[in-house]
């Protein structure tokens, strides 16, 4: 597999550039944009402010120690031989090492490959070698993967492991950090340079891959100010961080100047850490508000500090954000866009109020639109696909032409979401283009469907997919939720589809109901993996 896609810079040894390949681009006159600054700034602002607050290890840092630690990194990744452009890839949960390595490799122009720890080592083994990394650094809680790295791809030449009881065959992150110089890295690094490679959450297969420039997560102020982002904040990152939402936040806080919660996401310890640190943004996935709504501490916790209660990755149903509103905070923010793309539209609790089941507006310096099957631009009103673009937006997937081609089309990022917008730019959600059931030559509209369950009484979650039909072409099927068992299964089943024939046109009722107990598949996101619920009842 290639390890090269196109764009602006060589190697310093003249070769191209392993990351961007050999196309030119104008160098811009400006000051640059780089992420690298985010911390730098920080430092010289709000030296002795805590930057970092690490649950699970109960250490704090300022942000000079910060600073100070992501310079000594940048200097021990140098002294191993590693250079601007070489690729890392790490595998780290929520602690304070990881904004360390992505500020490190910034400053250092090192290319970045924060990796999902929820992939299986094989998975971790297949995107190392198709993207080139030269290192790894891991904390030692998965040393297994690391070990079957090490095996695999003898390319990889140096291990650096965060944390206690390391293997003997690598190299102790403190141990780097203590013989390397606290100065700032003397790199020169520009906006269009590569900093990391973000995996989507997939559906099928290996999660599909992107290059993410220092441009593209450099412009994040009109996302943060959205939010009315100030150095008061508390901010919590629940989310992975090896992902763009979770490290959104991280650079939020840093160019902020905000103090910041690391931690592995448990509803209970995300309820106390709320009260205890004061916490005052945190943004979440329905699937974690349901958990902590669930959580028996919830009503003896002071949850006041909460001044934004964020969301993103999945459809959010009515009832489910009404409780969180009432049992939480009503300071609900939700809003919409693609891991390729960053936010575009957002969603108030103003907003709310005024659409009640919208989306919300597209955010400064992004666009939307909706685009009818021929490529025009919709009506208000009128469904179509919704198209979008912004200065947080990518431009390619790595070594995948076939899906490039198919979602950036005209300096547009085609979402594969169908929806509409009203006269006022309102941005309302209809569901995927895949999810679009054909039935009996009808169209129906699974997220439709869903909503109708999930007015159910009983029902936890649910998902509405299609299965194959000798008559009908495709049968509208549904998953759904419920604490059931037993022999009230069959009845609850009814009861559901009769909600359904009460609410919905009797060819979008589902013919197949099949009731579960456990929850849904997801994506690190919150995404349902309905192609997983294909196979198992197709």
């Amino acid at each position: 597999m290639s390890t090269t896609v196109s764009s602006s810079k060589t190697h310093p040894t003249g070769e191209p550039h392993p990351v961007w390949g050999g196309r030119t681009t104008p160098a811009r006159a400006s000051g640059k944009m780089v992420v690298g600054s985010f911390l730098a700034t920080a430092t010289r602002r709000f030296p002795d402010r805590e930057s970092f607050f690490c649950v699970g290890t109960g250490r704090r840092f300022t942000f000079r120690q910060t600073n100070e630690r992501c310079n000594r990194l940048a200097s021990g990744l140098s002294g191993l031989g590693l250079r601007k452009p070489d690729v890392v890839a790490f595998l780290c949960n929520n602690r304070a090492e990881l904004p360390e390595i992505y500020f490190a490799l910034a400053k250092s122009g090192l290319v970045g490959i924060p990796l999902n720890y929820r992939l299986a080592p094989p998975e971790i083994v297949a995107l190392m070698q198709a993207m080139g990394a030269r290192a790894l650094l891991f904390a030692t809680r998965f040393a297994a993967a690391a070990a079957q790295v090490r095996a695999a791809l003898p390319q990889v030449g140096h291990f650096v492991a965060i944390g206690e009881d390391r293997p003997d065959w690598t190299l102790g992150y403190e141990e780097l950090l203590a013989g390397a110089s606290p100065a700032e890295p003397v790199v020169e690094v520009e906006e269009d340079d590569p900093f990391y490679f973000n995996l989507t959450s997939g559906t099928t297969g290996l999660p599909k891959s992107y290059v993410l420039t220092h441009y593209n997560n450099s412009a994040l102020g009109p996302c943060s100010e959205a939010f009315d982002t100030t150095s008061n904040d508390v901010i919590m990152t629940a989310f992975p961080a090896f992902g763009r939402i979770g490290f959104f936040w991280i650079a939020t806080g840093v160019a902020y100047g905000a103090r910041n919660v690391l931690l592995d996401f448990s509803p209970s310890e995300a309820l106390r850490l709320i009260e205890t640190e004061h916490v005052t943004m945190v943004n979440l996935v329905p699937t974690m508000a349901a958990m902590m709504l669930a959580d028996p501490s919830l009503p003896g916790r002071d949850l006041r500090s909460l001044r934004a209660l964020i969301f993103v990755g999945a459809m959010f149903p009515t009832p489910l954000r009404e409780r969180v509103a009432a049992e939480i905070s009503p300071a609900v923010y939700e809003y919409y866009g693609m891991q390729e793309t960053g936010i575009l539209t957002l969603s108030t609790p103003e907003d709310r109020v005024k659409q009640p089941e919208s989306i919300g507006l597209p955010i400064c310096f992004t666009e939307v639109k909706i685009a009818r099957p021929d490529g025009g631009r919709a009506h208000p009103g009128e469904l179509g696909e919704i198209l979008g673009r912004s200065p947080n937006a990518v431009t390619s997937y790595f070594d995948n032409p076939e899906k490039s081609a198919e979602t950036f089309r005209d300096g547009w990022v085609h979402t594969g979401d169908l929806g509409f917008q009203d006269e006022e730019g309102y941005l309302f959600i209809r569901g995927r283009l895949k999810d679009m059931i054909i039935t009996g030559g009808q169209n129906v509209h699974a997220a439709e469907v869903e909503e109708a369950i999930l007015r159910v009484d009983g029902v936890a979650e649910c998902a509405v997919f299609a299965l194959p039909d000798d008559l009908w072409g495709e049968r509208v099927s549904a998953v759904v939720v419920t604490a059931l068992a037993g022999d009230g299964t069959t009845l609850f089943a009814k009861v559901v589809e009769a909600a359904c024939r009460e609410q919905l046109a009797g060819f979008k009722v589902p013919r197949a109901i099949f009731l579960q107990e456990e929850p849904l598949p997801r994506t690190p996101t919150g995404k349902v993996q309905k192609f997983l619920l294909v196979e198992r009842h197709g």
